[in-house]
């Protein structure tokens, strides 16, 4: 598939109304987001220090995937200034400016890099951030890692002055624990503004959120849970489980890609396998559609693509649900996996 172009962008952006598939809340804001956003790393063009886990895309590629998956309702997409040095976002913002998408129809949600910096370097650097997405509005401002210099309680203010400043729309954060994201979230509400996201690795084979605390923290302050790596680099997919597929590249270093382990995972890729041909969608939609369907529609999925197939899947695990008792069945099977990993 190539890039639009010409008449084509305008036929394409009439192809999407606002509001097509299904919208989740994003925390407390006003602010409603398709239940799967398109995660940009892979973008990254090889540059920095992340962005040499993926390969690099021709822009044609990207612009194609991008395309996608506005085509199948995802309304959002997150990137981050360490994803190739600004490269990803750089990206993105090509392509958005290419089919001509509006700001209601893309929001975008970026990250600050706090290590070995300040509070006062997020004010510093906003402008640097909105120089490459080419000036478009950032709905979602989050602070990638909780380890800056500065406290969590001066991140927040900081936060909250590009917000009254216009720079960025809401608030959230990454990686940040249950006691971080109190923390953040009563911080900010000082300032008169909620803390609406925590980012971070939640997916059938790693499950730490559901019991430290912090999804159930996050349910009862209204925040919202965006999941990244939700299809665990692949694995979710059942393609590493295929005869003959071989696990290259930075993925050999995942705990999740040893022999043993994605021998231990092989009773939740049947499971997903036998879902998928119940429900007539892929493994790895089944898996994207556990997450979203999590109660309360609070968790959101941020799955990566590196070819427009992938980006058309996952816009195709939304539109449908689990039915309980199969979600059910599958977090069960996921739990027993999880339970043999440990002994």
């Amino acid at each position: 598939m190539t890039p639009a172009s010409g008449p084509d962008i305008m036929n394409l952006m009439n192809d999407i109304p606002e509001n097509s598939g299904p919208r989740y809340r994003l925390g407390q804001s006003d602010t409603w987001l398709s239940p799967i956003g398109l995660g940009t790393w892979q973008f990254s063009q090889g540059q920095g220090m992340v962005g040499k886990f993926w390969p690099r895309l021709a822009p044609a590629l990207m612009m194609s995937i991008v395309e996608e998956a506005l085509r199948h309702g995802i309304n959002w997409f997150d990137t981050a200034e360490v994803y190739g040095k600004g490269k990803s976002e750089e990206a993105l913002a090509d392509a958005l400016e290419a089919f001509g998408a509006s700001p209601e129809n893309a929001l975008i949600a970026t990250k600050w890099w706090p290590v070995m910096r300040s509070a006062g370097n997020l004010s510093r650097t906003i402008d640097e951030r909105l120089r490459r997405l080419h000036g478009r509005r950032i709905t979602l401002y989050q602070i990638h890692q909780p380890y800056s210099r500065s406290s969590i309680s001066q991140q927040m203010e900081a936060m909250a002055r590009l917000i009254d400043a216009g720079h960025i729309q809401h608030a959230g954060v990454s990686n940040f624990s249950a006691a971080q994201m109190t923390e953040a979230h009563r911080a900010l509400k000082s300032h008169g503004h909620a803390l609406v996201s925590n980012q971070v690795r939640y997916h059938l084979l790693d499950r730490r959120i559901e019991d430290n605390g912090l999804l159930s923290k996050a349910e009862e302050l209204g925040i919202s849970i965006i999941a990244y790596s939700p299809l665990a680099q692949g694995i979710l997919t059942g393609k590493f489980h295929e005869p003959g597929t071989s696990v290259s590249g930075m993925r050999r270093m995942d705990p999740h890609f040893r022999p043993s382990a994605l021998k231990g995972s092989e009773p939740l890729i049947a499971a997903l396998k036998a879902m998928a041909g119940k429900y007539h969608v892929t493994p790895g939609q089944v898996a994207l559609n556990w997450l979203i369907t999590t109660p309360g529609d609070r968790v959101f999925a941020i799955p990566g693509a590196t070819r427009v197939s992938q980006a058309a899947q996952n816009g195709g695990a939304m539109g449908w649900r689990l039915s309980e008792s199969d979600r059910d069945a599958l977090s069960a099977v996921s739990r027993e996996v999880l339970k043999s990993r440990s002994r």
